[in-house]
């Protein structure tokens, strides 16, 4: 973040992390690799592959909205510094835009997955492609950061918010009251 992509070594990696350069290469392979891995451990922390691609268990629509829309907010929470190192990587570098490129196609192809494990309960006429698209568009960190960062919304609004809209866009009211019932 200090020095952005192509002023970071490998070299200032390895001393700021106390161990050799060969150590780094060793376990990175490059600074490509060291953005892999910091993907990595940020989608862990977020949890949302796990709820993208997850059996729904017992969990009705409702309910893995509400999860779509946690694990969205905490991949935003955390993500703001991995989403500036990346764009600074694309920028200099041909293969980690093609990296990042690739990464965004997995999101969507996890948001479409998602939404086909809702597909019965959509709301009347709506496809699974313009579902999916609602569901990224909704998604996206530039509303995170526009709600949050900019506009002063709690964490825990904008999750409300995304839980909400979601439900209202996707199931429609004729679900919410079915699920009322239930």
């Amino acid at each position: 973040m200090e020095q952005g992509y192509t002023g970071t070594t490998i070299e200032a990696i390895a001393e700021e992390a106390g161990v050799a350069v060969s150590t780094v290469y060793a376990v990175f392979g490059s600074k490509r690799g060291i953005l892999r891995a910091i993907r990595e451990a940020w989608h862990e922390r977020s949890h949302i592959r796990k709820v993208a691609y997850g059996s729904p268990g017992n969990a009705g629509p409702e309910q893995r909205l509400e999860q779509l829309a946690q694990a969205t907010r905490q991949q935003w929470e955390t993500g703001s510094e991995v989403i500036a190192i990346y764009n600074g990587a694309a920028h200099a570098d041909p293969q980690a835009a093609a990296e990042v490129e690739q990464a965004l196609q997995g999101r969507r192809k996890g948001l479409e997955t998602f939404t086909r494990s809702i597909e019965p309960r959509l709301r009347s006429g709506l496809r699974v492609g313009r579902a999916s698209a609602i569901l990224q568009a909704l998604c996206m960190p530039e509303i995170f950061d526009e709600l949050v960062r900019r506009s002063g919304w709690t964490e825990e609004d904008y999750q409300e918010w995304l839980a909400g809209i979601l439900k209202r866009e996707l199931l429609g009211s004729e679900n919410q009251k079915r699920a009322a019932s239930d």
